[in-house]
């Protein structure tokens, strides 16, 4: 009772930046309304252009850098990215020159083009690396309408072409709410390729594993070749004579996995198009890796798919990389080599790759189907951890798409969603956490109401201590998606699981399951640790806990959609009560209502005064009617009695006092130190403790603090009672 008991409490939960406003998903790119012609290029020199105006200043400047202290709003068409070049260290650039505090920046590790119209041309310019914070937040972005107020003139030394403007300086305005048209003349045409450097082609804005650009063929149409059998080879013997100089006969396979695309890029690296892609082939004699570089990505990834047959010749073989993710054979019985890997690459040898119709293969070949192992819901939880599985079901919940990074302090993140979807074999959903797959037309469309197969799924399985479980699935390297529109032609459709799938969907009525389904808002899944020595355990131990001051910089630093686990430790210092029932209501909308020390002041003074008056009159009429009684005796019955009216004070006080709302003040922590200091210093120990457990009763939230204390030890809180 002589001591203020303070109450500690780690509290973990996730920050996410939705950015601005403007823009409905993750593309960023699309253009900003359509027209249907183009207007004659004699016709739009008669208006007056900012652009062209922009560009005869520049050029009359001696440093080439113009300030345009009342520039003409202008509408961003698109924003591109592209991986930066190391800048010679004996040649700086110009901002680096004219800025001190920039030399201690770390260097951009992408650099981003935008196409801009003034309504007569349109201008495809270099954002300055100093606003590459602007397209991180999305604060700039697709029908952004921008004032430039600096720019410059810049020269690609690495391109024989034109010069281009580089904006050092803007003021976004809003959104434009003018329909601009989509093509539009170029002031100065220029490739369809970056500005700066010597990169080659254009980068998927918020990601590295989605195809983009018009570079990427969509489609590589079958070629109705003569096969000489005679000539093929086999997946066997190739493991056996490798290593010999004989030259690699054609190989005759199916694709039976596909990989996400992985760009391997950097700064520094020297190729056009860094890619490379994965893909597991058989044939009759077993299953090995082949892999796909650099610029025949770009011809073949979007042409080969699962079940593809494909002819190979002039490849190469090298040992296999001993890291890489291998999928599950599954319900496939056969033997894999995974020593060595098919290579094919431009050059050194140039491959040769032929797709076979399927109506052309033979059963003479004895090529091997696809076979998947699809699961229901109802099987789910008889799974272990990490099994691979592949479900099909109807999407109920479809999340906002949200990033996290590869490597901290990175400019590189993941790009991921959380699903939910039912097949009807249990009441429970599928919970799914989807992540790109190289599938942009795909991941972008999954809607509710959609019918969804995911192939390749792991169980993730995670179980506590008391018993409970969490179970849910992720995609793996190989995983692919499909959504209603995507199925025909496919593998699976003959599998009998999802023949079933398709009878029960049959059976159902849309308006059901309409009214149950929801998209979008904030999915706090998987669920923090009960216990925070577990949360450490998942978590590295530099980054475990995040002061209160460097919450706010870490805020800040999200990046668009960006969302980032933390854990801050403090003092609980005051609560407030929120109903459950007005779920409308958000508690951090509503302005806390905090006592004036003078009004805290009178109010301890006299609940003081009024518990020594009740204790002098109890303690008088306690001594009249036990007088006779020993001095040990009546000291234990004293204390027995205090305890027991204690116990009586707060249940009565706790079921007349009437339910708190939320425009209670605050039960603060200050204001108990208060009540404590101005209780008279000469009363006993146990009398102090009455005084202050009556003076915190009727408190009108007090009720609400020993409640919420309660509920945070059995939630995401770690409590220490010192």
């Amino acid at each position: 009772p002589d001591r203020a008991e303070e109450t500690w409490a780690v509290v973990v939960g996730s920050v996410c930046s939705l950015g601005s406003v403007g823009t409905g998903g993750m593309e960023g790119t699309e253009g900003v309304g359509e027209s249907d012609g183009v207007e004659e290029a004699a016709a739009a020199t008669s208006y007056d252009s900012w652009i062209q105006r922009t560009f005869d200043q520049v050029l009359r400047t001696s440093d080439l850098r113009l300030s345009l202290p009342a520039g003409q709003p202008v509408t961003v068409l698109a924003l591109e990215r592209y991986m930066a070049e190391v800048p010679s260290p004996t040649m700086p650039s110009k901002a680096a020159v004219s800025s001190s505090h920039v030399h201690d920046a770390p260097l951009p590790t992408y650099c981003y083009d935008v196409t801009i119209t003034d309504g007569v041309y349109s201008e495809k310019c270099l954002l300055a690396p100093e606003l590459n914070l602007l397209v991180h937040k999305n604060a700039l972005h697709c029908g952004s309408c921008v004032e430039i107020t600096r720019c410059s003139y810049m020269y690609n030394e690495k391109k024989l072409c034109d010069g281009f403007l580089c904006i050092e300086q803007l003021k976004i305005m809003g959104m434009s709410d003018v329909g601009t048209p989509l093509k539009q003349k170029e002031y100065k045409a220029k490739p369809r390729m970056p500005l700066k450097g010597g990169k080659k082609h254009y980068l998927a804005l918020w990601n590295n594993e989605d195809p983009y650009g018009d570079i990427w063929v969509e489609k590589k149409l079958s070629q109705d070749i003569c096969v000489d059998e005679f000539k093929l080879t086999s997946l066997f013997h190739l493991e056996m004579s490798w290593k010999t100089k004989m030259s690699a006969q054609p190989l005759l396979v199916r694709v039976l996995h596909k990989a996400r695309l992985r760009y391997y890029g950097k700064p520094d690296t020297k190729l056009d198009v860094p890619y490379q892609a994965y893909f597991e082939v058989a044939d009759h004699s077993g299953m090995m890796s082949m892999v796909l570089w650099n610029s025949l990505c770009l011809e073949w990834y979007n042409s080969m798919k699962n079940g593809t047959v494909l002819l190979l010749e002039q490849y190469a073989v090298k040992p296999s990389y001993p890291f890489k993710t291998q999928p599950s054979l599954g319900k496939l019985h056969m033997k894999r080599f995974s020593s060595i890997e098919i290579s094919l690459n431009v050059r050194d040898p140039p491959a040769k790759i032929h797709i076979i119709p399927e109506s052309k293969v033979k059963k003479e070949w004895k090529l091997p189907g696809i076979k998947y192992d699809f699961i229901t819901r109802s099987e789910l939880d008889n799974l272990p951890n990490n099994h691979s599985c592949d479900v099909i079901g109807l999407v109920k919940y479809v999340g906002r798409t949200e990033r996290t990074r590869k490597r901290d302090h990175g400019e590189d993140f993941w790009i991921y969603r959380w699903v939910h979807i039912v097949d009807g074999t249990a009441e429970e959903p599928f919970i799914l956490e989807l992540f790109a797959t190289s599938q942009p037309a795909v991941f972008e469309q999954i809607h509710p109401m959609t019918y969804l197969v995911c192939t390749q799924m792991r169980v993730i399985r995670d179980t506590v201590e008391n018993g409970s479980c969490t179970t849910y699935l992720t995609t793996s390297n190989e995983s692919q998606i499909f959504i209603t529109g995507w199925h025909k032609g496919q593998p699976y459709t003959n599998d009998t699981k999802v023949k079933s799938f398709i009878q029960w969907i049959k059976t159902q009525k849309e308006a059901y399951h309409m009214e149950k389904t929801a998209i979008g808002g904030y999915y706090p899944f998987p669920p923090v640790p009960n216990t925070f020595s577990k949360y450490c355990k998942n978590s590295k131990v530099e980054s475990v806990l995040t002061t209160i001051s460097e919450m706010e910089k870490e805020i800040e630093s999200l990046h668009y959609r960006e969302r980032k686990r933390i854990a801050i430790q403090g003092i609980i210092s005051a609560i407030r009560y929120v109903s459950c029932g007005s779920t409308s209501q958000d508690a951090s909308g509503v302005e806390p209502m905090q006592m004036s020390k003078q009004q805290l002041f009178q109010r301890c003074i006299s609940k003081s005064n009024h518990v020594k008056e009740g204790r002098k009159k109890y303690q008088q009429s306690r001594e009249t009617s036990h007088g006779q009684r020993s001095p040990a005796s009546v000291q234990e019955q004293q204390y027995i009695v205090t305890r027991k009216a204690q116990a009586k004070r707060k249940s009565e006080t706790a079921g007349k006092r009437d339910p708190p709302v939320s425009r209670s003040p605050y039960f603060t922590r200050s204001s108990g130190k208060k009540i404590i200091l101005h209780t008279d210093v000469k009363e006993s120990c146990l009398s102090r403790k009455e005084s202050q457990e009556v003076t915190e009763l009727s408190q009108p939230s007090g009720s609400i603090y020993f409640a919420f204390f309660k509920a945070m030890r059995k939630s995401a809180f770690l409590i220490k009672t010192r």
